[in-house]
Protein backbone atom coordinates (compact mmCIF):
# COMPACT_ATOMS: atom_id res chain seq x y z
CA UNK A 1 0.00 0.00 0.00
CA UNK A 2 1.41 3.82 -0.94
CA UNK A 3 -0.13 5.91 1.55
CA UNK A 4 1.68 8.44 3.00
CA UNK A 5 0.33 10.94 6.00
CA UNK A 6 2.39 13.93 6.89
CA UNK A 7 2.13 17.30 9.07
CA UNK A 8 3.27 20.07 7.05
CA UNK A 9 3.35 24.08 6.48
CA UNK A 10 3.03 25.06 2.90
CA UNK A 11 6.43 26.37 2.16
CA UNK A 12 6.00 27.72 -1.37
CA UNK A 13 2.65 27.34 -3.67
CA UNK A 14 3.19 28.13 -7.53
CA UNK A 15 0.57 30.00 -9.44
CA UNK A 16 -2.44 27.43 -10.30
CA UNK A 17 -1.88 26.05 -13.22
CA UNK A 18 -4.57 23.67 -15.68
CA UNK A 19 -3.99 20.13 -16.97
CA UNK A 20 -4.20 19.78 -20.98
CA UNK A 21 -7.76 18.39 -20.15
CA UNK A 22 -8.34 21.44 -18.18
CA UNK A 23 -7.64 19.97 -14.44
CA UNK A 24 -7.15 22.70 -11.83
CA UNK A 25 -3.30 21.76 -10.57
CA UNK A 26 -0.98 23.01 -7.80
CA UNK A 27 2.68 22.66 -7.06
CA UNK A 28 3.74 22.69 -3.69
CA UNK A 29 6.36 22.62 -1.54
CA UNK A 30 5.83 21.24 1.97
CA UNK A 31 8.02 21.44 5.54
CA UNK A 32 7.65 19.47 8.20
CA UNK A 33 10.02 19.90 11.40
CA UNK A 34 9.19 17.13 14.53
CA UNK A 35 11.06 15.04 17.03
CA UNK A 36 11.14 11.52 16.71
CA UNK A 37 12.80 8.40 18.79
CA UNK A 38 15.29 6.47 17.03
CA UNK A 39 17.25 3.98 18.56
CA UNK A 40 15.94 5.09 22.07
CA UNK A 41 17.91 8.81 21.03
CA UNK A 42 15.57 11.99 20.15
CA UNK A 43 16.11 12.94 17.18
CA UNK A 44 15.31 16.35 15.13
CA UNK A 45 13.61 15.53 12.24
CA UNK A 46 13.52 18.46 9.34
CA UNK A 47 11.98 17.36 5.59
CA UNK A 48 11.14 19.45 2.42
CA UNK A 49 8.60 17.64 0.31
CA UNK A 50 7.43 18.68 -3.16
CA UNK A 51 3.49 17.71 -3.84
CA UNK A 52 0.92 18.14 -6.18
CA UNK A 53 -2.84 18.64 -5.73
CA UNK A 54 -5.27 18.35 -8.32
CA UNK A 55 -9.04 19.42 -8.67
CA UNK A 56 -11.06 21.12 -6.06
CA UNK A 57 -7.96 20.63 -4.05
CA UNK A 58 -5.57 22.44 -6.02
CA UNK A 59 -8.08 25.29 -5.82
CA UNK A 60 -8.64 25.31 -2.24
CA UNK A 61 -4.71 25.01 -1.20
CA UNK A 62 -4.24 27.86 -3.87
CA UNK A 63 -6.24 29.87 -1.41
CA UNK A 64 -4.38 29.31 1.74
CA UNK A 65 -1.44 31.54 3.15
CA UNK A 66 2.12 30.15 2.81
CA UNK A 67 3.31 29.31 6.04
CA UNK A 68 -0.44 28.12 6.99
CA UNK A 69 -0.17 24.01 8.44
CA UNK A 70 -1.83 21.31 7.29
CA UNK A 71 -1.97 17.46 8.11
CA UNK A 72 -1.64 15.98 4.36
CA UNK A 73 -2.42 12.57 3.15
CA UNK A 74 -2.17 11.13 -0.03
CA UNK A 75 0.49 8.83 -2.04
CA UNK A 76 3.86 9.17 -3.60
CA UNK A 77 5.01 8.99 -7.01
CA UNK A 78 7.90 9.90 -8.73
CA UNK A 79 8.15 13.76 -10.51
CA UNK A 80 7.05 13.29 -14.33
CA UNK A 81 9.41 10.52 -14.89
CA UNK A 82 11.99 11.41 -12.76
CA UNK A 83 13.45 9.76 -9.41
CA UNK A 84 12.57 12.05 -6.67
CA UNK A 85 8.94 11.32 -5.13
CA UNK A 86 6.13 13.46 -5.06
CA UNK A 87 3.45 13.63 -2.56
CA UNK A 88 -0.06 13.59 -4.29
CA UNK A 89 -2.20 14.98 -1.86
CA UNK A 90 -5.60 13.27 -1.67
CA UNK A 91 -7.23 14.98 1.11
CA UNK A 92 -5.97 17.49 3.60
CA UNK A 93 -7.17 19.21 7.09
CA UNK A 94 -6.41 22.43 8.65
CA UNK A 95 -3.87 22.04 12.22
Amino acid sequence: MNQTILSARIAEAKALRYTPAGLPALDLLLAHESEAMEAGLKRQVKVEVRAVAFGAHAETLARQAVGSGFRFTGFLAAFRGGKHPVLHIQSFEQI
